[in-house]
């Protein structure tokens, strides 16, 4: 779990050290959705029966079938108690002991005992899954129809399991929220120039081996001075909001397309694989949406895109440049359109030609160029 990425790694990490652990013939990490009401399965692994898939992508059951993880939780932890795992069986053992139950008595939930008995499977253990005090999943590990049933030593085990287990998936929620706030704009909720970087510079990795395309689309936000001068910060602040959701809006226009906020007033969608026409629809239909907003005076956009004659695009400096010169047209003309680099006359393009020659300015239009 340590290795893991991604909490879905990490769930499928501890799914498969505690099947191996507890020897059984199957396991299954779930979580509980408290605003769903629902436990959903994110992962199973050993041999599965017809219908569950390793990586399930809508397989949940409605908590209240599975009260003890509910009402047990809160009435026994409530005073400090600690969780302790169970076990069902699918048939009862003649003259062996009674299932462990929740409160020490038997505990038998007839939708467990019945998907038993439907999936091939003689026994289970289930173990609770804390986190910060509070029932965050379970842990649930069976074993097929014949073999030994679980025991009193068995549930203790994965109760431990379930601990260690907790502290692997605590361990990478803050990891994956650490990611999450290194490639994420504080302010709009979009990705960060960071981000925009790392996925620029795989997309060329891709152009480079098949051709894939690559369009960047580079907007500067009018009037953002302006407003934050007469109107306050604050003001300026949802102007960035609410532009950063008209580029959200309109990245998903295009699949795959990453809707960034590079700093300041100044913005880009990243598309990998869309023709560039198709790219240039959506940057005009950002046009229009942009001069729709009561704050600020529209967006001056560019493109650039390995589809379009721009010439050889080697990195992503390169690809940035193409597509501040025709953001830098735009805005020079204030054209409500987007200006597109490689469209007027291929590598003769004014704005080609713009990004090509050297750079000698000085002030934020130099800035624009320092990538």
């Amino acid at each position: 779990m340590a290795a893991a990425h991604t909490p879905r790694e990490s769930a499928h990490a501890a799914a498969l050290g505690v099947r191996q652990a507890l020897g059984g013939s199957f396991a299954a990490i779930s979580k509980w959705e408290r605003e769903l009401g629902k436990l959903r399965v994110l992962v199973n692994v050993g041999e599965l029966a017809d219908g569950e898939e390793e990586f399930p992508d809508d397989e949940s059951y409605p908590v209240h079938e599975f009260p003890e993880i509910v009402d047990f939780l809160h009435e026994q932890w409530a005073g400090g108690g600690e969780p302790s795992a169970w076990v069902e069986r699918a048939e009862e053992s003649p003259g062996g002991p009674a299932p462990t139950g929740v409160e020490g008595g038997g505990c038998v939930n007839p939708q467990r005992v019945a998907a038993l008995r439907r999936r091939g499977r003689g026994c289970c253990v289930v173990a609770p899954i804390v986190l910060h005090g509070r029932a965050w999943g379970e842990l649930y590990v069976a074993r097929r129809t014949g073999e030994q049933v679980f025991g009193r030593a068995d549930a203790d085990f994965a109760s431990v399991l379930a601990a260690v287990t907790a502290a692997g998936i605590a361990q990478t929620e803050r990891l994956a929220e650490a990611r999450r706030l290194a490639f994420t704009d504080s302010l709009t909720g979009l990705a960060n120039r960071r981000a925009v970087d790392m996925r620029l510079d795989e997309a060329l990795e891709l152009h480079r081996s098949d051709e894939t395309v690559v369009s960047l689309v580079v907007c500067d936000l009018n009037g953002l001075k302006r407003v934050n001068d007469s109107r306050g910060h604050a003001v300026g602040d949802r102007l960035l909001e609410r532009f950063g959701s008209v580029l959200s809006l309109c990245g998903a226009m295009l699949p795959g397309m990453l809707a960034a906020r590079l700093g300041g007033d100044e913005f880009c969608l990243l598309a990998v694989g869309p023709p560039a026409d198709e790219v240039v629809k959506v940057a005009g239909e950002l046009c229009d949406r942009a001069g729709e907003l009561d704050l600020g005076e529209g967006v001056a956009v560019g493109v650039a895109s390995t589809g379009d004659p721009i010439g050889p695009v080697r990195s992503a400096r390169r690809l940035f440049r193409l597509a501040d010169a025709a953001q830098y047209k735009a805005k020079a003309a204030r054209s409500g359109e987007p200006v597109v680099a490689g469209r007027h006359g291929g590598k003769e393009d004014p704005v080609v030609r713009l990004a090509d020659a050297p750079d000698r300015r000085t002030g934020p239009e130099r800035r624009r160029f320092r990538r």
